[in-house]
């Protein structure tokens, strides 16, 4: 793996540093090379490139926005024994600690991004003489992503849609019910999928919904703090509703209240926020139970019933 490194990298240097880290999808190592120290992921799964693809184009699409700190992403390189490896800059990390308000402001500003895109596009297009498609400004209007992402280590079905809730329904909740269906064949959930798809409608009544960029795996172990500010890593990004970002974000602690009260200043919680919020969160619990087995089923069993009510 090291002389594919070397090669792939152009470096005559590659020497590890004896750093490691990782999860439980991907292991992780630090090396120093002749342009600098890079942070090394490697997964032997077949789906590894996928999986790195995305991660990849998530990390760039976050890094273009200049809002919130991530890694530098360097190079996705296959390995011949199989698997993968992704290369990219490596970053001097630890907990989140003081820097917990300035993550709120500068994840808002992520998902205000392209809203305020929109907003900059449609005013140069009221400037006379500047016609359509001569705008410098990047603009996104569908929800979805133009890759594949993975939360974890499975697919999210994300082609263009311009409807958030059809999204939101179909590509996300619908897609891991199926999977729960073909690994469990579960008849309680089947059930109460079928009367709460219908319901959902509900749930976004008077909300209006611009496509913003969002990290997509926004729990406490994918955000940190380096010297300069916050950090987050390990994106699944795509366009969608702001709100998703914090069904994650509640559900295994992690992020503290000067964190939500300056994310809040920025992006106020609009009517109906607690019940999307349980409906954002069904999508991490069904997640997990598809990732780690029947540990998750009570709560998305109970989340959906709580819906329901």
């Amino acid at each position: 793996m090291e002389a594919k490194l070397k090669k792939e990298l152009g470096t005559t240097m590659l020497k590890s540093t004896g750093y490691s880290g990782g999860g439980c999808i991907s292991e992780g190592q630090s090396y120093d090379t002749d342009s600098g120290r890079v942070f090394v992921k490697i997964n032997h799964k077949s789906e590894a490139k996928l999986m790195f693809d995305g991660e990849m184009a998530s990390l760039e699409a976050i890094l273009k926005t200049e809002t919130v700190k991530v890694p530098k992403p360097v190079k996705v390189i296959e390995l011949d024994t199989g698997g993968c490896v992704f290369v990219m800059e490596h970053l001097d990390m630890r907990g989140l600690s003081k820097h917990s308000k300035r993550l709120g402001e500068q994840l808002a500003d992520l998902h205000l991004h392209n809203k305020r895109q929109l907003e900059k596009f449609n005013k140069e297009q009221q400037i006379v003489g500047k016609g359509a498609g001569q705008s410098e400004v990047a603009v996104v209007e569908k929800f979805g992503f133009g890759v594949t992402t993975c939360c974890g280590y499975l697919p999210q079905k994300n082609e263009w849609q311009d409807d958030w809730v059809t999204f939101y329904s179909q590509q996300r909740l619908q897609h891991q019910l199926n999977m729960v269906e073909k690994s469990n064949g579960d008849r309680e959930a089947r059930d109460l999928w079928a009367k709460l798809q219908l319901k959902i409608p509900q749930f976004f009544t008077d909300v209006e919904i611009v496509p913003a960029l969002l990290h997509g795996d926004l729990w406490g172990g994918n955000v940190a703090q380096c010297a300069e500010g916050p950090v987050i890593f390990d994106p699944a990004s795509f366009y969608g509703h702001s709100e998703f970002e914090l069904g994650i974000a509640g559900m295994f602690g992690g992020f503290n209240s000067s964190f939500y009260s300056a994310y809040h200043e920025k992006i106020p919680k609009a009517p109906g926020f607690e019940k999307r919020n349980q409906l954002y969160q069904l999508f991490h619990y069904l997640n997990h139970w598809n990732h780690f087995g029947g540990g998750y089923r009570g709560s998305s069993i109970s989340i959906m019933k709580n819906l329901l009510k």
